[in-house]
């Protein structure tokens, strides 16, 4: 943290009048806010925006109307690419008929199949093996499959699993229920589904001990009955997908850019709160806080909302694709991805020290209660976010720090990511220091150094297996990706990570993202255990909002 005397110098160094901006910002930010008002209408009216949704279009329109409103120029939606089949997720509801009463609490996958109406239907307990099959089979037609997992007393063998979803589907099951992660169900899902081959058997994910319970009933062999209600629909593309861009010209070089942001697209089990609801609304209201403020950057601030995050950062990497003649004039790029606790500081390389001191010297006196710390990093880097898109393009992009109450881990993908999760004082300061660090780095007399940029070995990216699971099973493994090369194939099954057990995808994680770039891995394929191993190319560098909010570290990003 600077020193008190330190600030002193910092900030007479910046000059009267730019002294005087910076008040300006301080004051229309600590003014009357509107942040909880933005998430409001992104989480509450129009509610979850998954990528390829109608909610997402609706979002992305209203966004850049707002934009426009409060004096933004040439907002924008532009275009990065489609969707073959487009989503939404409709009203969903579920309970156990027999044999005692329950309201049942579950999530399906994104881009997965919904009832036909109301589902009536016994539940049976998923068969090991092809021997227990052939004494259920007649039973699974109209039966809510209950799948354990191989260390539950489930299926162990990966063919086996994928070849009773089939017998399933071919038998016309009700469909197939797994569990969630103790009081949390995650979700997730793939996008990759085509219009002539539409899943069409329902995959539930039902909370841990609401599953246990039917279990434990079949296991006493007392007869299980549910129903479900789920509306899922589909809708045939190509389904166009945007981001949205809106500017506040620079004054003397506008053809230089400071970029923010955050990812407009969310998952649709909740209403995308805190992930990313509350990034959107602390840059829609840092733009509102600039043009009430009256000020003229340098430079251009270019607010950005991406989409297709979810998937792979796709909007954001679409972008740097299509812009590389703006890559060497954007002086950096700011994302907010980190949930709703407050930003607490920032890390830069040894090259942007003195810059990011005189920046953000403002910020580190703005509020006791919300310290800042500016820290020195060997290389920027840090989590999967749309920074990475531009980092990976040689721009500087920044991940903030964040501290606070807020457990992310508890909201991100899960039932819980709603508006009531967000805390109104802290997405206030967050949006204050946005809006200082934009025009901050706008003021300055050059653009921020690019010297030993990102972390050593690469920019910092997370280990990424490229795999899309169901569960810990193997459903579709993406080519050129760390699995692929190991020589992971659909239908494994994940069982241990360098020795120690993993059931669902945030131990996973928790795993992967320890020690050395060289992991063993555990799997069952065909009823046997393969032992195979991944490797990354270099150290993944440990970020700056890990080291202040340690209950990122923890979390799953995608």
């Amino acid at each position: 943290m600077i020193r008190p005397f330190l600030l002193v110098i910092v900030v007479a160094s910046i000059g009267a009048s730019k002294q005087e901006e910076v008040d300006k910002i301080i004051a229309a930010g600590k003014g009357e806010s509107q942040v909880m008002d933005h998430l409001d209408v992104l989480t509450n009216r129009i509610g979850p925006r998954l990528t390829s949704s109608d909610g997402l279009q609706i979002a992305s329109e209203w966004a850049r109307d707002k934009f426009a409103e409060f004096g933004l120029k040439d907002a924008k939606l532009e275009r990065w690419g489609e969707f073959p089949v487009g989503f939404n997720r409709g009203p969903w509801s579920g309970k156990v008929i027999t044999p005692e009463a329950r309201t049942l609490e579950f999530i399906t996958p994104s881009w997965s199949a919904g009832t036909k109406g109301l589902v009536n239907g016994k539940a049976i307990l998923a068969p090991k093996n092809a021997e227990d099959l052939e004494k259920v089979k007649d039973q699974i037609p109209g039966a809510w499959i209950i799948l354990a997992s191989a260390a539950n007393g489930g299926p162990r063998d990966s063919t086996f699993i994928k070849a009773l979803g089939e017998i399933a589907q071919k038998s016309g099951a009700a469909g197939m229920i797994r569990p969630g992660r103790g009081d949390l169900v995650i979700t997730d899902g793939s996008s990759r589904v085509s219009w002539d081959k539409l899943p069409t058997l329902p995959s539930l994910r039902l909370l841990q001990k609401q599953f246990d319970e039917i279990v434990a009933w079949l296991k006493a062999d007392k007869p299980v009955v549910l129903e479900f209600d789920i509306r899922n629909y589909f809708k045939k593309g190509p389904i166009p997908l945007y981001n949205v861009v809106a500017d506040i010209p620079g004054s003397e070089t506008p053809d230089e850019y400071v970029i923010v942001g955050g990812h407009l697209d969310s998952w649709d089990g909740a209403t995308g709160a805190t992930d990313n609801g509350t990034g959107c609304s602390t840059a829609l209201e840092a733009a509102r806080i600039l043009m009430k403020s009256g000020v003229k950057p340098k430079r251009t601030i270019r607010f950005m909302l991406w989409s297709g995050e979810e998937q792979g950062l796709l909007g954001s990497a679409a972008y740097t694709k299509a812009h590389p003649e703006l890559m060497p004039r954007i002086s950096a790029v700011f994302v907010h991805d980190g949930g709703t606790n407050y930003l607490s500081g920032i890390g830069g390389t040894e090259a942007m020290q003195s810059d990011l001191q005189l920046v953000f010297a403002a910020v580190v006196g703005l509020d006791s209660k919300f310290p800042f710390e500016v820290k020195k990093v060997p290389g920027l880097g840090g989590f999967g976010s749309d920074h990475a898109s531009f980092l990976s393009q040689n721009v500087p992009g920044f991940f903030w720090g964040q501290a606070g109450k807020a457990v992310y881990t508890k909201t991100h993908h899960t039932q819980f990511d709603t508006y009531e999760m967000a805390i109104p004082e802290y997405q206030k300061h967050s949006a204050l220091v946005i809006a200082l660090a934009a025009h901050g780095v706008a003021e300055l007399d050059h653009l921020l150094s690019r010297e030993k940029l990102r972390a050593p070995g690469g920019f910092g990216n997370r280990r990424t297996m490229g795999i899309q699971l169901d569960g810990m099973a193997v459903t579709e493994v993406i080519p050129d990706g760390a699995a692929e090369r190991a020589g992971m194939k659909e239908g494994d099954v994940i069982l241990k990570i360098e020795g120690a057990k993993v059931s669902d995808r945030i131990e996973m994680a928790r795993a992967l993202s320890a020690g050395e770039p060289k992991k063993k891995v555990l799997i069952s394929r065909d009823g046997k255990e393969i032992e195979l191993e991944l490797k990354w190319a270099a150290p993944v560098h440990s970020s700056f909002a890990c080291t202040l909010n340690p209950g990122l570290a923890n979390s799953q990003w995608s």
